[in-house]
C-alpha cells in the first residue's frame, strides 16, 4: 500500500508519525535460568526539547527477541490493549538468552551471528549487523504510525535494499522471479496463473543480501518492493501492532533452512508419490470404463503409470462436497479400487472445502454448526463456485473431526491421498466459531483446511505416507506436501509463468512443487504438450491434467507416447538422487527444485535466471519454450556434462542449441556423484540395490560421499582411479573396505561403478 505522494509529501488524507528517538531502554529477563529476554525501548515520535513535549503522543513502543539463533524479532506497538488477535502463526522456537548490551549510545540484542542495533544519540537508526556488516536498516521516517484519509490505522517499516540486491520469494508468484519493483499483496485468490494474484501467499521474502525477512502476520500484509521507495522493501499491516522477524544466513539456503526452522520443515512424502499421476481431467466425461481404458492403454504402451487421480465428477454435479462416488458412473467404488489397486496404482480423488447447498452435508453440517457463519448467526452462503454454497469452519475442533470423518470412510475405500483444490476465496464478512479475526483467517483458512486433510493421511497411512496435492497456501503450508501451481493455459507462456511460480514457492521454503503437464485451460498442441512433459517429469512431482480435454499422450500423436516413456523412465532411475534431494527439502527446508540463485549465490548471472532451474544440487534443467527445440541457457563455472548425451559444456558462458522431442538441457554439475536406479518402471523401489554411482568431473584428490536411503557411499578419486566404499559391512553390496574400482579413461566425462549385490 502506498502512503506517499513521492518523496516529499504524504497522500492526501494521510498522515504519519515516526519513531524520533530513543527515551528509555529496559531488559525483560524473561524466565529463570534463561530465555525469552527481550530489549525495549520507547520511542516518542517528536523529538524531546522540554517536559511539555512529554505530554505528546504518539509513541512507539519497540521490542526486539530472539526465537531462534540467527533469528531476530522485531515488534512495533502504538496501543497495546487492543484484544490479542486470532489467529497467528504456529511458530517454532528455542529455550536459549540473546546476549543484550546497552549503553548511551547504543542498545544491542545479538543472537548468533545476527545483531539488531538501535542508536540512542543522533538520528533514528535500527540496524541488522552480521560479521561486522550491516545487512539492512530502518532510517528516519522508515518506521511509522499511518492512517490513511479513511482514518484506518496503519503500521509500517520500511527496510534499505543495498544497491544490487535482488528480492525473491513472497510466495508462488507467476511474474518475474526477482520481485524487485513489485507491489505485492498478501491475499489468497483463484486468479489462475496469469495475474498478479496468487493462490499461495506467504509473507517471507529472501534476499541474496545475507539475510531475509518474515512478517508475522497471517492476514493481508502489503509489501512494495523497492517501488514506493526505490531503495527499501515496505511493509505494512492494519492494526496496532507488527511483528517481523529478520533471518540471517550466509547463504540463501541457510536462510531458507532457519526460516524453516521457525515456520516448519515439509513433511517426506513417500516415494511412490514422485511417480507419474494420471488425471480424469477435469470436464470431461469418464467411467470405470474410460479410466480402465486409460489405465490398459498406459501399460500397453509400456508407460509407467503410479497415480491414478479422480477430479471433481467423481462426485454427482451440484453435490461438491459430499464426498459419495455418484452411483451412476461408479456403482462398485470399493470394487473399482480394488482393481485399480491390483493393477499397482494408488488412487488420488479431488475434494474442496465447500458444502454446496444440494450436498446432503449442508443440512448436516448447518444443523451441527460446522459450517461457517455470518455476523447473524446464519450460514454464509453463496453461488460462485457451487451453489449455494458453503465453507467448513476449520477452526472449530468438532468441525474438523466432522469433515475428517467423511475422508476417513474414503480411505477405508481404498483412496490413497486427496487434491486439496480451492480454499483461496475465503469471505470476510463472517464470524468464526474460535473468534478469529475474518482478514487475517482469510489466507490462513488453508493452512487449517490442508492440515485437517494431512493429519488424517498421517494418522490413518503412516508417517511419510501422507501426501496431498494442494493449490492454496501460506506460510507454514509447506508442512503438508505436495503444492501445485493451479489453473495455467495451454502456451509456452503460461508453461514459463508456472516455472517461474514453482521457482518463487520454492524461495519461500516450500520443498515440493508439481504443475498441470500441458496446461490445464485449452489443449496444448503436441509440440507444446511434448516440450511440458520434459519439464513435467524433470520436476519433483509429476501430473497429466487438463480442464475439458483427456492427457494421454496418444491423443496427441505417438512421438508423444514415446517422450513421455522416455522422460518418465529417465525420472525413475533417477528416483535413488531425486529422494535424497526430497529428504534435504525435509531435513533442511532447501527444496528440491531450486532457483539457480540459491546454487549459485556468487554468480551475479544467476540472479535473474527464471527459464532453467538446479533439480537437486547437481542437475540443470533448462526447459524448452519453442515448437522448434531452440533454448538458451546459461552454464555456471566449470565442465559440466550433458547427462543424455555425454557431451562436456563448459562455463561460464551462454549456450544456444536445438533440441528434439526426446531431449532437453540436462546437465550434470562437474564433480557430481549421481546415483542411478536400477528400476524404470516404479518410484517406490529400494533405491540402493544395483545403484550405479556416476562420477562427473572428479578431479584428482575429489572425495564425495553419496546418500541412497539408509545407505551411504563414499567415492574417491585417486590419480585414475575411482574407489567406492560402502558405509554398511553388513549391507550386501560386495564392497570390500578398499571397494570397487574403475579406471577412468581419458578424456571420458564420467566414470560409472556398478554397485550390486554379492
Amino acid at each position: 500500500m502506498k502512503f506517499t505522494d513521492g518523496y516529499w509529501l504524504l497522500r492526501e488524507g494521510v498522515t504519519a508519525a515516526h519513531p524520533a528517538e530513543v527515551l528509555d531502554v529496559t531488559v525483560d529477563e524473561g524466565a529463570p535460568g534463561g530465555g525469552g529476554r527481550t530489549l525495549e525501548i520507547h520511542a516518542p515520535t517528536t523529538p524531546v526539547r522540554h517536559r511539555g513535549d512529554l505530554l505528546k503522543g504518539p509513541v512507539v513502543t519497540i521490542t526486539a527477541h530472539a526465537p531462534l539463533p540467527g533469528v531476530v524479532g522485531i515488534t512495533l506497538t502504538h496501543f497495546a490493549g487492543e484484544r490479542p488477535p486470532a489467529p497467528r502463526f504456529e511458530l517454532n522456537t528455542a529455550e536459549f538468552a540473546p546476549r543484550i548490551e546497552y549503553d548511551d549510545e547504543s542498545a544491542t540484542l545479538t543472537s548468533g551471528d545476527l545483531s539488531v542495533r538501535v542508536a540512542r544519540t543522533g538520528p533514528w537508526q535500527v540496524e541488522f549487523l552480521a560479521h561486522g556488516r550491516v545487512l539492512t536498516r530502518s532510517g528516519p521516517k522508515d518506521m511509522g504510525i499511518l492512517r490513511d484519509a479513511d482514518g484506518t490505522h496503519y503500521l509500517r517499516e520500511q527496510l534499505g535494499l543495498g544497491v544490487g540486491t535482488s528480492v525473491y520469494g513472497l510466495g508462488e508468484r507467476f511474474g518475474p522471479l526477482v520481485k524487485n519493483g513489485q507491489v505485492v499483496d498478501m491475499w489468497n485468490a483463484d486468479g489462475g496463473t496469469a495475474t498478479e494474484q496468487a493462490y499461495k501467499n506467504a509473507p517471507f521474502y529472501l534476499t541474496d543480501a545475507g539475510y531475509g525477512v518474515f512478517v508475522d502476520h497471517p492476514g493481508r500484509v502489503s509489501f512494495e518492493v523497492g517501488s514506493e521507495a526505490v531503495s527499501r522493501v515496505q511493509f505494512s499491516v492494519e492494526g496496532q501492532r507488527l511483528t517481523y522477524y529478520v533471518v540471517q544466513g550466509d547463504s540463501p539456503k541457510d536462510i531458507l533452512r532457519r526460516y524453516t526452522e521457525l515456520t516448519g520443515r515439509p513433511a517426506l512424502p513417500p516415494a511412490w508419490s514422485f511417480g507419474l499421476w494420471l488425471s480424469t481431467s477435469f470436464t470431461t466425461s469418464y467411467d470405470e470404463e474410460t479410466v480402465t481404458s486409460f489405465i490398459e492403454g498406459m501399460r500397453s504402451r509400456e508407460l509407467p503409470l503410479s497415480v491414478f487421480h479422480f477430479d471433481c465428477f467423481w462426485m454427482r454435479e451440484f453435490n461438491w462436497c459430499d464426498f459419495a462416488w455418484d452411483p451412476r458412473v461408479f456403482p462398485d467404488p470399493e470394487g473399482m479400487l480394488g482393481r485399480l489397486k491390483e493393477r499397482g496404482l494408488r488412487v488420488c480423488v479431488w475434494i474442496n472445502p465447500y458444502i454446496a447447498q444440494r450436498s446432503p452435508l449442508f443440512e448436516e453440517g448447518r444443523a451441527l454448526g460446522h459450517l461457517l457463519r455470518r455476523p447473524d448467526g446464519g450460514v454464509w452462503q453463496w453461488d460462485l463456485w457451487q451453489p449455494g454454497m458453503a465453507l467448513v469452519d476449520f477452526t472449530s475442533p468438532a468441525a474438523r473431526e466432522w469433515y475428517a470423518a467423511k475422508l476417513e470412510a474414503l480411505l477405508g475405500q481404498g483412496v490413497d491421498c486427496f487434491k486439496t483444490d480451492f480454499g483461496e476465496r475465503v469471505p470476510v464478512d463472517v464470524a468464526y466459531a474460535d473468534g478469529s479475526d475474518p482478514e487475517r483467517m482469510h489466507n490462513y483458512y488453508t493452512y487449517l483446511y490442508n492440515r485437517t486433510v494431512f493429519d488424517v493421511l498421517r494418522k490413518h497411512r503412516g508417517e511419510g505416507e501422507a501426501v496431498v496435492f494442494a493449490r492454496s497456501a501460506t506460510a507454514g503450508s509447506q508442512q503438508f506436501p505436495v503444492h501445485w501451481g493451479g489453473d495455467c493455459e495451454a502456451t509456452y507462456e503460461s508453461m514459463a509463468e508456472s516455472l517461474r511460480g514453482g521457482l518463487s514457492l520454492g524461495l519461500t521454503g516450500f520443498g515440493y512443487w508439481s504443475h498441470d503437464i500441458g496446461g490445464f485451460e485449452g489443449t496444448p498442441s503436441a509440440a507444446l504438450f511434448k516440450r511440458w512433459i520434459a519439464f513435467g517429469l524433470l520436476s519433483s512431482h509429476s501430473r497429466l491434467h487438463g480442464s475439458s480435454s483427456y492427457r494421454v499422450p496418444w491423443l496427441f500423436d505417438e512421438e508423444a507416447v514415446d517422450v513421455l516413456r522416455l522422460f518418465t523412465r529417465l525420472k525413475l532411475r533417477l528416483m535413488p538422487y531425486l529422494y535424497e534431494a526430497a529428504r534435504t527439502a525435509h531435513r533442511e527446508g532447501v527444496p528440491v527444485m531450486r532457483a539457480m540463485v540459491l546454487e549459485f549465490p556468487d554468480d551475479p548471472a544467476c540472479a535473474h535466471l527464471e527459464r532453467q532451474y538446479m533439480l537437486g544440487s547437481d542437475l540443470l534443467v533448462a526447459p524448452v519454450f519453442d515448437d522448434a527445440g531452440d533454448v538458451s541457457y546459461y552454464v555456471p563455472e566449470g565442465t559440466w556434462t550433458r547427462y543424455l548425451d555425454g557431451r562436456a559444456v563448459t562455463g561460464p558462458r551462454w549456450v544456444r542449441e536445438r533440441h528434439g522431442f526426446d531431449s532437453v538441457p540436462l546437465l550434470v554439475r562437474p564433480g557430481a556423484v549421481l546415483p542411478v536406479g536400477a528400476v524404470d518402471d516404479r518410484p517406490d523401489y529400494d533405491h540402493a540395490d544395483r545403484v550405479t554411482l556416476r562420477a562427473y568431473g572428479l578431479e584428482r584428490g575429489a572425495r564425495v560421499t553419496v546418500p541412497v536411503g539408509d545407505v551411504t557411499f563414499t567415492v574417491v578419486r585417486e590419480g585414475d582411479t575411482l574407489r567406492a566404499s560402502c558405509d554398511d559391512p553388513a549391507a550386501p553390496w560386495g564392497l570390500s573396505s578398499g571397494g570397487r574400482e574403475a579406471r577412468a579413461a581419458a578424456g571420458t566425462g564420467f566414470l560409472t561403478l556398478e554397485l550390486g549385490p554379492s
